[in-house]
């Protein structure tokens, strides 16, 4: 089980940061992902990280502004999202995918809820 927080409203330019923390026991065998998806639009690859912490990879949209990164002791992914725009509006969320990391959806084996992220102009 993946679980959210720290969604939420902020303006142009704000700053905010997604955790995800997970239940599983093996989370340091697993690649961790963020995605996001916005109403009538498919999902988007945001950011990866490898199971070792050591590789990422990010979307040109958000490279630059946004940080993933990972804690295998806690159990917990972290995405940092700065100077955040009005496109960035979306549902965020944390995936996790057995050993190799890959910005396809459809390859990740567990979801979090979602968590809603809203950047006003």
């Amino acid at each position: 089980e993946l679980v959210e927080s720290g969604g939420g409203s902020v303006q142009a330019g704000e700053s905010l940061r997604l955790s995800c923390a997970a239940s599983e026991r093996t989370f340091s065998s697993y690649a961790a992902a963020w995605f996001r998806q916005t109403p009538g639009k498919e999902r988007e690859f945001v950011a990866v990280i490898s199971w070792t912490g050591d590789k990422t990879d990010y979307a040109d949209s958000v490279k630059g502004r946004f940080m993933i990164s990972r804690d295998n002791v806690k159990n917990t992914m972290t995405l940092v999202m700065n100077n955040l725009e009005p496109e960035d509006t979306a549902n965020y969320f944390c995936a996790l995918k057995y050993y190799k990391e890959s910005r396809y959806d459809h390859d990740y084996d567990y979801w979090s809820q979602g968590t809603q992220v809203t950047v006003s102009s």
